[in-house]
């Protein structure tokens, strides 16, 4: 598979169509909906996890890798997907939760057993001398990162939810069982794999407590020497003799350096890989639940940093606004209120312009908002609960916490996704696990189709991708930087270039473009959300609200 060109559609299976009544999304009801995806025009679909789990974390606590978990179908569904998904052209990309499993796995169940070739599948320590944890770290998920282990005086290492124990990838024999999971799934057609934070398997033999500082203690874990090597190891023993695979990781807080070391195809470790420090220009001193306009300019200077740092460095970007973990960009970024046609193509356009491999996550394409539930009873999401109770025992008020979440909650993308005008949506004849949001009467698949012009534009956006080698080939170079409301760039291959102008703000924005088209060049529209003729195109340009504009220029 040819990889530059190719969209990949993150799809979130609890949420995206039930077949069945139970409330729940199931693999039967993505294989009725594959259609829909063949005619959005996308290569290869990922898929968060479907393995059997308690679903203390939606999925991301595994009890057995190779597995589907009843509430999703069966492995024959499975198989009858990667087949039917294949005659459309698709492809199916995996995720691996490979730093952690569920406490429920067998694996951890025979640890606490007293089994001490399971005990060395995880990271577990003795007290320090004056009875106080092995060390100060917290979880990401709130309070220490250590948990008793049974009934023992020693303690595990759980960096996101207490139920997820951290794996030992120091013990070759975990390494082993991590690469059998990898080949299982290869051997049933599976093109494509997304590692979860992947950066962080990386623990030191021997750890110490942090400073107390966030960025420092998780220096003390992530984007380890030590991760290269196990990344080479797995690619080595899986999916690396073959041409075809995509491979993408997640990579928490990560850097550049460390983005090009993953991602240059001599290294032989990974496809591409997702940053997220362009989704935490809304936190206010670095604090996610929190309430502030987002940043702009660092926003562009982190896009553009990364653009320009992995090109220089061969490394791939994995391009993406949203995801299961994010809030919706639209509602995030734009005004979906007075311009959501404008609000969502221009943030399509932004990305799917950029250097790097396209992320659509489901409902993006028909302008899927967050939901605003207004009871912390209307959200699920493990985290959100957890900073519910912590921001309320710091003393803030329930209004002013419910404002952090409805802009905040990862629950604002994991809701079903909006079929029809029919009860919850067509997502399911049953209740839902999750509260469809209000707006599916107005947003839909059913009417987008027929009257929107979002799922268009996307279509537009992929065949651009696959027509045009420039999109996907071509050098990225900001211009502008500086500018108040557009983020302008420049993609160029040979003779031919790109001028990319996205306006991020409901004011009109003019920029000039003097320096960056030749007297001698011939300019034409390549894509706009707004009416604009070639004809009309001069080197002084006005933006309206959330314009995109896509000029070609050449010799």
């Amino acid at each position: 598979m040819k990889m530059k060109d190719k969209v990949i559609y993150q799809l979130y299976p609890k949420s995206f169509k039930d077949s069945n009544g139970d409330g729940i999304g199931d693999l039967r009801g993505i294989i009725e909906k594959i259609p829909y995806l063949e005619k959005l025009g996308i290569d290869m679909i990922w898929l968060n996890p479907f393995y059997i789990s308690p679903q203390k974390d939606n999925g991301y606590d595994v009890t057995d890798y190779m597995s589907v978990d009843p509430m999703f179908g069966t492995m024959a569904d499975l198989e009858e997907l990667v087949a039917v998904a294949k005659k459309a052209k698709i492809e199916l990309m995996l995720d691996m939760v490979f730093n952690h499993t569920s406490i429920e796995c067998e694996w951890f169940q025979k640890a606490l057993l007293g089994d001490p070739y399971y005990q060395d599948f995880y990271i577990i320590r003795p007290t320090k001398g004056d009875g106080s944890l092995p060390t100060n770290w917290q979880s990401k998920f709130g309070g220490p990162a250590w948990a008793k282990f049974g009934d023992t005086d020693q303690y595990y290492l759980h960096l996101y939810d207490v139920t997820q124990a951290d794996l030992n990838w120091r013990n070759p024999n975990v390494q082993k069982e991590l690469i059998k999971v990898v080949n299982f799934w290869l051997e049933k057609g599976v093109k494509g794999f997304r590692f979860d934070v992947l950066n962080v398997i990386g623990k030191d033999e021997r750890l110490i407590d942090s400073t107390g500082d966030s960025t420092q203690e998780k220096a003390l874990y992530t984007d380890k020497p030590i991760v290269h090597d196990y990344i080479q190891l797995i690619n080595k023993n899986s999916f690396g003799s073959m041409a075809d695979i995509v491979t993408v990781g997640e990579m928490s807080s990560t850097t550049i350096e460390n983005g090009v070391l993953y991602t240059n195809p001599n290294r032989d470790e990974l496809s591409m890989i997702f940053s997220f420090h362009h989704l935490k220009v809304d936190y206010k001193d670095g604090e996610k639940w929190s309430k502030v306009p987002f940043d702009f300019q660092e926003l562009k200077q982190i896009l553009n940093d990364w653009q320009t740092g992995m090109s220089d460095g061969n490394g791939w970007n994995a391009l993406f606004w949203n995801n299961h973990d994010q809030p919706r960009a639209n509602s995030r970024f734009g005004d979906v209120e007075n311009y959501p046609f404008e609000t969502s193509s221009m943030l399509a356009q932004t990305i799917h312009f950029l250097r790097g491999t396209p992320y659509i996550y489901q409902g993006e394409e028909i302008g899927m908002t967050n939901p605003n539930f207004d009871e912390i009873d209307d959200y699920v999401d493990i985290e959100t609960h957890n900073a519910y109770q912590e921001l309320i025992k710091k003393g803030i008020d329930h209004d002013t916490v419910m404002s952090y979440i409805k802009d905040k909650s990862r629950d604002n993308s994991r809701t079903p996704m909006q079929w029809d005008t029919t009860e919850n949506a067509g997502f399911t004849t049953g209740t839902p696990w999750l509260k469809v949001a209000d707006n599916f009467t107005k947003i839909n698949v059913q009417q987008e189709l027929a009257t929107g012009k979002i799922f268009k534009y996307y279509q537009e956006l992929i065949k651009i991708r696959k027509t045009n080698p420039i999109i996907a080939e071509g050098s990225y170079r900001g211009i502008q930087l500086d500018h108040p409301g557009i983020f302008a760039y420049v993609r160029q291959l040979d003779n031919k270039k790109i001028i990319v102008l996205n306006n991020f703000y409901t004011s009109k924005q003019t920029i000039n473009l003097n320096d960056e088209w030749p007297n001698e060049a011939k300019a034409q529209v390549l894509l706009s959300n707004y009416p604009v003729k070639t004809a009309d195109l001069t080197r002084k340009i006005t933006l309206e609200a959330y314009q995109t504009l896509a000029i070609t220029l050449e010799k």
